[in-house]
């Protein structure tokens, strides 16, 4: 038995049509940047030679970065390969010198201050570990920070005593090739899906090739950020998002208020309610930038992201600022800051590495030469 369907009209089909293009998805975004084997081939001719594994590394840059949706510009691939080359050299988990050394005092400084008596400390750290080494044995040798990280791991979760002035905290913040934050990465992670089979952890993969490049790519390059120049983002790789925008801010700040104001990127304290230098400056200035004191504070809350720089306060400021010193001031000052670390052997600032970093990347783009010309963006 056959059954006969009606016909559908003109009206009927022009409704089904526009019902059949309102489901389906939106156009394919224009490709941005250098293709995959054209970015691929960039990053083997700024390598070194005598790198091991070249072919990994220039697929694992191009990764970090095609994963993020961000352009594998010659100016990005080499903004990732400078930092790598300054932090660690192209290896992925860098050794440091002296590591154990500095590891057993920065333990016996927290136990000194947990008011663990040193007596008992040797004792729990003498306890065998899992890989049948003693914990001491195994922090005293560790030449990487991944070595270092892992024997923390396990003291903190075997041994009762690690736990009590650890706090369950891992003492390694930072790792891999381009020695990223390892609480960036994990923050990093739960925003934006790892591309990667995560094995174990975000900490252990912040050590690997693959994941220290992928989070590294994407502190340094994975926001928005009003700069004219990329010496900024690689100030704010090594001081915090942001860091020289808010800097070039307290510089502006300081000229309008006539009040010392040191630009270090941070512009309300790292804890507590108590009104810092930034603040005090900013308040003085209430009655002539029309502003509450509330309305500062809000606006000064939005430091630590994007669009600091479109506030009322921000705007007021360098508009007081410049008619009071009848120049422009600079959106972004390179921020002001002693390095400190345990590893370092000599005094360091923020500065120096952006300079640092700076140079090589030029060095990379010189090498690259005018031969690349990536997409251009359909924008």
């Amino acid at each position: 038995m056959s059954i006969d369907l009606p016909r559908a009209g003109p009206a009927a089909l022009l409704a089904a049509a526009l019902l059949a293009g309102c489901a389906l998805p939106g156009r394919v975004a224009e490709p941005q940047g250098l293709g995959p084997t054209e970015a691929r081939e960039a990053v083997l001719r700024v390598l070194p030679a005598t790198l091991d594994d070249r072919a990994s590394w220039a697929a694992d840059v191009h990764a970090a970065l095609a994963a993020q949706a961000i352009p594998s510009t010659p100016e990005n691939l080499c903004a990732v390969l400078a930092v790598t080359e300054q932090e660690s050299g192209y290896r992925a988990d860098p050794t440091v010198p002296g590591l154990g050394r500095i590891a057993r005092q920065e333990i016996e400084r927290r136990a000194d201050e947990a008011g663990v008596p040193q007596l008992a400390l040797r004792g729990a750290l003498a306890l065998s570990s899992p890989d049948g080494r003693s914990y001491a044995e195994r922090i005293e040798q560790a030449k990487t920070e991944r070595q270092l990280s892992e024997a923390f791991e396990d003291f903190i979760g075997m041994v009762p005593l690690g736990r009590t002035f650890l706090a369950s905290r891992n003492p390694v913040r930072t790792g891999g090739p381009m020695q990223v934050s390892i609480a960036f990465a994990e923050a990093q992670a739960k925003e934006r899906p790892y591309p990667y089979p995560l094995k174990d952890s975000v900490r252990h993969e912040v050590f690997t090739r693959r994941g220290g490049l992928y989070f590294g790519a994407a502190h340094l390059l994975g926001y928005e950020a009003p700069y004219d120049r990329p010496l900024y983002r690689f100030a704010d790789f090594n001081a915090g998002r942001w860091a020289s925008r808010n800097a070039g801010f307290q510089n502006a700040l300081a000229v309008a208020s006539g009040l010392p104001v040191a630009p270090d990127g941070d512009l309300l304290p790292r804890a507590g309610s108590t009104a810092g230098e930034t603040e005090r400056a900013a308040l003085s200035l209430a009655g002539r930038l029309g502003l509450g004191e509330a309305a500062i504070r809000r606006d000064l809350e939005r430091g630590d992201g994007p669009g600091f720089e479109q506030t009322t306060l921000y705007e007021r400021v360098f508009d007081y600022a410049e008619k009071l010193d009848r120049r422009a001031l600079p959106r972004a000052v390179l921020p002001r800051i002693d390095l400190k670390s345990p590893k370092f052997t000599r005094r360091l600032t923020t500065e120096w590495f952006a300079r640092r970093v700076d140079e090589r990347h030029q060095r990379c783009l010189t090498r690259l030469g005018p031969g690349l010309s990536p997409r251009p963006s359909d924008g």
